[in-house]
């Protein structure tokens, strides 16, 4: 087995990439591992700023996501019962312990802390230390739009919607005015390899793609660029991926992934034959327990080091 690169960076939506993050932080060590994540799902809601891309794989590099796999284990829902109570429409659920997070957020931009600065500080304060960088300092909203309902904000569509598809539009809006920070600039060129982590590609990876410079930073980087597939079993695990794929004109499969990724990839990781030209790793890409989720990065970084320079 080739030796862990010097560094990886991982683009991350939910729940899929937040997983690959845990394990490959157990497998290289959490210094070594720059997780640069979706914040175009990020809403404002109840006074505070809540950024579930970002806050979830923080929680689960720090040993605190639930059982739900979402929000703080253990959490309390009492401000929403009381908020219902009063009246208030509760159509997004945060624990108690979860909207102090995100009212810690919205404190900390208040005093001038960029985004960036501000996950960087609230991850200090429970021992987080794998850096987990927001796509940009700037606001970059994910609007979706079915024959049904229109046009919504992504939550408004996961949660009030029930994801329910079929998707006939799909914008970031803001993304043309985003920038990438500084931070995320200078991760990339310094990454011994470069993930695309097992999360929606249209829905939670592109929009990072979206702003300018990053794609670009990735197409010139040195490290190999590598996609695992988010089908498993030649199903979508959770959320609307298929929707979004077929949106796409894609097939929801690795094939799939894999056209829609396109020159951006150096290979690719998926549990199913590809059969194309580009290099690929056929291994188990489920990640329910830990051993599969350390199994799948001591794999995949084996593969990435077979692979020459990206670009």
């Amino acid at each position: 087995m080739s030796a862990a690169p010097a560094s990886v960076v991982l683009l991350s939506g939910g729940t899929g990439g937040a997983k690959l993050a845990l394990a490959l932080a157990e497998e290289i060590g959490p210094e070594r591992l720059t997780v640069i994540a979706n914040t175009g799902d990020d809403i404002e809601i109840y006074g505070a700023h809540v950024s579930p891309d970002p806050d979830l794989v923080s929680f689960w590099l720090a040993g605190l996501i639930d059982e739900r796999g979402w929000g703080l284990r253990g959490d309390t829902f009492t401000v929403m019962d009381e908020l219902r109570a009063r009246g208030e429409d509760v159509w997004f659920n945060l624990g108690d312990r979860d909207l102090a997070w995100c009212l810690r957020r919205s404190s900390l931009l208040a005093e001038g802390a960029t985004p960036t600065g501000a996950l960087a500080a609230l991850n200090a304060s429970i021992g987080q230390r794998v850096r987990v960088l927001p796509m940009s300092d700037q606001d970059v909203h994910t609007w979706v739009s079915t024959p049904h309902g229109g046009w919504c904000a992504f939550q408004e569509f996961m949660i009030r919607a029930r994801a329910a598809g079929p998707v006939d539009g799909l914008e970031f809006r803001g993304a043309e005015r985003a920038r990438p920070s500084r931070e995320v600039l200078d991760a990339i060129p310094a990454a011994g390899t470069i993930v695309i982590g097992p999360s929606n590609p249209l829905a939670s990876i592109a929009p990072i793609l979206a702003v300018p410079g990053i794609s670009e930073a990735l197409a010139s980087a040195a490290a190999p660029v590598v996609a695992v597939s988010p089908i498993v079993g030649g199903e979508v695990l959770k959320g609307p991926t298929a929707a979004f794929m077929a949106f796409g004109g894609r097939d929801c499969s690795a094939a799939g992934v894999l056209e829609h990724y396109g020159s951006l990839l150096d290979g690719i990781v998926a549990d199913e034959e590809i059969g194309a030209a580009l290099p690929s790793l056929r291994t188990a890409t489920l990640m329910n327990t830990s051993e599969q989720r350390r199994q799948l990065a001591r794999e995949l970084l084996a593969f990435a080091g077979t692979l020459g320079a990206g670009g």
